[in-house]
């Protein structure tokens, strides 16, 4: 049977001391902030990120763990909050896109972002790198770029070479996940967005818990630790996460059962 997490806010070895990180998480308890990535975890990934589809459950659920939570369900994303306000269309939520260069702490405008000419340079030369090869997609973001190689796995070295080699002496970092690479800018992930959105109402003096997949879900990992909360990594892979879950489908099955719980006569 998995035990549940420790008391809110006890420190990081003590969440990590006697439990397997392969433990299927405990329901969400009625104090929790819920910290959610999209692609890989609410959304199964696609040939091109323009291809996710999300399920029709999905905001219906989100919006019923909301208002179960008081609020504090927050999207934290490398993708642009627009992009993701297109994916859900029939609701928005706090947030953060872009790895937390875009900030949304309430259902209202996200903070503002710019395109920087550093970045639009890299996008440039990564197009015009691959330009032979439509498998292979450059996404301008604005201040940053991803370089996708789900459909061409097979050039996978060649684009992480291309990637860092035009990288190399600018104000961008280069970041690994699934089948793509991106650079972002210096000092920029989820574990810092995660900060600011917890330190503010409605997420401040909750347990916060946040689900990934990837590699650059591990910042809001550690950033869940360190505030009395824990991760859920979802799928293979280390990861500093307490617990983990297998799939895309594990996770709704996990939010429908929270969800369920958290309801008047439920069990959390």
């Amino acid at each position: 049977m998995t035990r549940g997490p420790r008391p809110f806010g006890g420190g990081y070895n003590d969440l990590m001391a006697d439990i397997g990180m392969d433990a299927r998480p405990p329901l969400l308890p009625a104090r929790a902030a819920l910290y959610l990535d999209f692609d890989g975890t609410l959304a199964a990934f696609a040939p091109h990120p323009d291809g996710v589809t999300v399920k029709e459950s999905l905001p219906v659920l989100l919006s019923g763990l909301r208002e179960r939570l008081g609020g504090a369900v927050a999207l934290v994303t490398r993708r642009s909050l627009a992009s993701l306000d297109s994916l859900i269309a029939t609701d928005r939520f706090p947030g953060a896109g872009l790895h937390g260069l875009e900030l949304r702490r309430s259902a209202g405008e996200a903070s503002p972002v710019h395109a920087t000419s550093v970045a639009a340079a890299l996008a440039e030369k990564l197009r015009r790198r691959f330009a032979d090869d439509p498998r292979v997609v450059i996404e301008d973001k604005g201040p940053a770029v991803a370089l996708h190689y789900r459909r061409a796995r097979a050039r996978a070295d060649e684009c992480i070479a291309a990637m860092r080699e035009f990288v190399a002496g600018t104000d961008l970092e280069v970041i690994a996940g699934h089948a793509v690479i991106e650079a972002r800018p210096h000092g920029t992930d989820k574990g810092g967005a995660l900060r600011k959105l917890a330190a503010e109402p409605p997420f401040a003096d909750r347990q916060p818990v946040f689900v990934g997949d990837d590699a650059t879900d591990e910042d809001g990992f550690r950033a869940a630790a360190e505030l009395g909360g824990y991760g859920i990594k979802v799928g293979p892979g280390a990861s500093v996460a307490r617990y983990r879950m297998d799939t895309v489908e594990d996770v709704h099955e996990w939010l429908r059962e929270s969800l369920g719980a958290l309801a008047p006569g439920g069990s959390s």
